[in-house]
Order: structure tokens, then C-alpha cells, then sequence
């Protein structure tokens, strides 16, 4: 079943599809520019009759989300990049003792306390790990306020499916934009969970931990994570191509810089110019296999890279291509956002 459209900003379509999608627990702290879906949650989840909590910092937050994840209801929490650099720890912890979650960051501009204005300068924070040990979060990018939504009620799937935290990286403009969507209202998916913490009456007492000191121990789990790590890039690799059949140049950029550069591919092909697009959905993991079909073409095209960073995802791109297609970088940061004119002023200078 699907509701008629309605008019929602990004961050109240992730709460409310958090909300459908059987979040039973939310726990978070204010900070700009997500403060909406906080707001939005303290409502909603009162209305339904669900747990909200403001804790008293971003670390209480994440810790009390990793409680309720080990109890086995679907648990998230949201906020923007330093206030996610401050629940490193904690996401840690999640990944370790693998339990699922939907951590929400609506990036802002950095480094330090930085600004409020969009940035997609937490790509390493959220695809690299972010706190220490070798582990990965499973990142998704959306582009659009219904992709917002859509993206939340695929991340709490994916979280219970691979027991393992999901990260859905906004940003500002998007967490603020008002666009139309249709919020999906289904029953969710229910995954059984015999490794909750629900009381041991009948069985055996079941044991969430990441402190490992037996000699091994901590080793093996690292490879019993890595064996799913392998399976998650496998099989979750998500994408959207656009014009790539005769493109020459070929635009790579997520969220919000992938409408931007959209525009820009529709405005160029209008001018006989072969433009195509790709936008990765999944950013951990990196969607390869897209770019090694790129790579097979008899006549593989050149990339540009679109970024509100200095070149994060950039480096994703040149390990997969591995110098074998020709690879050029147009970037912003603190703020600042690569304008339609600029792109189209990058490709003319690759085109001459």
C-alpha cells in the first residue's frame, strides 16, 4: 500500500519512513542541519507510541542505540558529521558485537566544529570505518528526498539481513529540501534474531560482547567479519547509469552533486555532447562492477568526478580503474558546492 504524495523535507522522510519501516527506538542529540528529523521524531514516535530519547550527548546516543540493537528491535540514530565523528566509538562497537542499526548523517561543512551549510566531506568517516579495527558500515548515498526514504527502509533490511550497522549519508541540502514523495506504509520485514538479548529462561544465555582476550579469539571474529564484509560487496552493489551507452564522458557524483550533475548532462547532450552519468547508491560498498563495464567498452569513455570534498570518493574511483581509464576531479568543500556553470566549464576544458 502507498499513501497519494505529500510534501515532506528530506529529513522528515527519513523519520517517517524510520516510523513504517518499524523503528521501535530512537535516540539522539540536536545538531544543524538534521535537527528537523529529530524534531520530526520526537512526535511521530510518541504519536505511535514508540521510544524517544534526547540523551544527553551524541555518546550516550549511539551507546544507548547499541542497547537497544542487542535487545533486537529495530534502533537508529541520527546527526551530522562532527556530532558522528563524536559516535565513532559506538559504531564500533555495533560492528563488532554485529548488531544491526541505521545511523543518519546530514553532512555539514568541516573540518572541527565547521559550518551548517552541505558538504559531503565525511565519505572516508563513513567508507573507511571511522573508529578503529578493521570494519565496514554499509553506506548508502541518496540524491532525492523519496530516495531518502526509500533508502531507510532498505538500510533497516539490510542492517537485520547482515546484522551489521548502515549508515544513510545525507547531506544539508537534501536533510532541508522540500520535494514530494510517497511514503510507503507496509508491514515490516521481520528477521528472526536468536542472538537478542530477550531473556534466557529457556535457552541458553545468549553473549554480546567486542572484548575478546583469549589468544585467537579476537582474530577469529576479525575473520568471521571480513567473510561477510566479502559477501556484502558482492551482493550490495547499488548504482543508477544514466546515458552511458555512447557516453565519452562520464560524470561520477552522489547525492546531491548526482542532480547537479543530472542537469548537466541534459544540458550538454542538448548540444550533441556525449555526456552520461553514474550515481553510486551504495558508497561502502563501492559499486565496481559499474565501472568495470565502463572499463570493457570498446571505446571506454573518460570520468569526472564531482564532489563536495577535495577528493574522497576520487580515490575509491582510481582503485577500481586502476589507471586504465583516464580520471580528472572537479571539487569543493566548507560550503561550497561545484555549480552547474563550473562543471560545464571542467568538461569544455577536457573536451578541448
Amino acid at each position: 500500500m502507498v499513501k497519494d504524495k505529500i510534501l515532506m523535507t528530506g529529513n522528515e522522510a527519513i523519520g517517517e519512513a524510520a516510523i513504517q519501516a518499524g523503528c521501535l527506538f530512537y535516540a539522539g542529540y540536536p545538531i544543524t542541519p538534521q535537527n528537523e528529523l529529530t524534531a520530526y521524531m520526537a512526535k511521530r514516535m510518541l504519536e505511535e507510541k514508540k521510544i524517544f530519547l534526547q540523551a544527553e550527548s551524541e555518546i550516550a546516543a549511539i551507546n544507548m542505540v547499541l542497547g537497544a540493537a542487542a535487545s533486537g528491535v529495530r534502533a537508529m540514530t541520527s546527526s551530522s558529521s562532527p556530532g558522528i565523528s563524536l559516535k565513532q566509538e559506538g559504531i564500533s562497537y555495533l560492528a563488532a558485537c554485529q548488531l544491526p542499526a541505521l545511523i543518519v548523517n546530514i553532512m555539514r561543512g568541516g573540518p572541527g566544529l565547521g559550518n551548517i551549510a552541505a558538504a559531503q566531506s565525511d565519505y572516508f568517516q563513513a567508507t573507511k570505518g571511522g573508529g578503529h579495527g578493521d570494519y565496514h558500515c554499509i553506506v548508502l548515498a541518496p540524491s532525492t528526498v523519496q530516495e531518502a526514504a526509500d533508502f531507510t527502509f532498505l538500510g533497516f533490511d539490510l542492517a537485520d539481513k547482515y546484522r551489521n550497522p548502515v549508515i544513510i549519508l545525507g547531506d544539508g541540502m537534501l536533510g532541508q529540501m522540500m520535494e514530494s514523495l510517497k511514503v510507503k506504509s507496509i508491514k515490516p520485514k521481520r528477521y528472526k534474531k536468536p542472538w537478542a538479548l530477550t531473556g534466557s529462561k529457556a535457552r541458553e544465555p545468549n553473549i554480546i560482547r567486542s572484548l575478546f582476550l583469549a589468544e585467537g579469539a579476537l582474530e577469529d571474529l576479525n575473520l568471521t567479519l571480513q567473510k561477510k564484509y566479502r559477501t556484502i560487496e558482492e551482493r550490495e552493489q547499488r548504482w543508477q547509469g544514466y546515458l552511458l551507452e555512447d557516453a565519452k564522458i562520464v560524470i561520477v557524483a552522489y547525492g546531491t552533486m548526482a542532480r547537479i550533475a543530472r542537469s548537466v548532462v541534459k544540458t550538454l547532450r542538448a548540444k550533441g555532447q556525449n555526456i552520461g552519468l553514474v550515481c553510486p547508491f551504495s558508497l561502502w560498498p563501492f559499486p565496481k562492477n559499474v565501472f568495470k563495464q565502463l572499463m570493457g567498452k570498446k571505446e571506454p569513455p573518460s570520468l569526472l568526478v564531482i564532489e563536495m570534498s577535495y577528493g574522497q570518493m576520487l580515490e575509491d574511483v582510481k582503485l577500481v580503474t586502476q589507471g586504465k581509464l583516464q580520471v580528472d576531479f572537479l571539487g569543493r568543500a566548507g560550503g561550497g558546492m561545484p555549480s552547474e556553470e563550473e562543471i560545464i566549464k571542467k568538461i569544455e576544458g577536457l573536451n578541448g
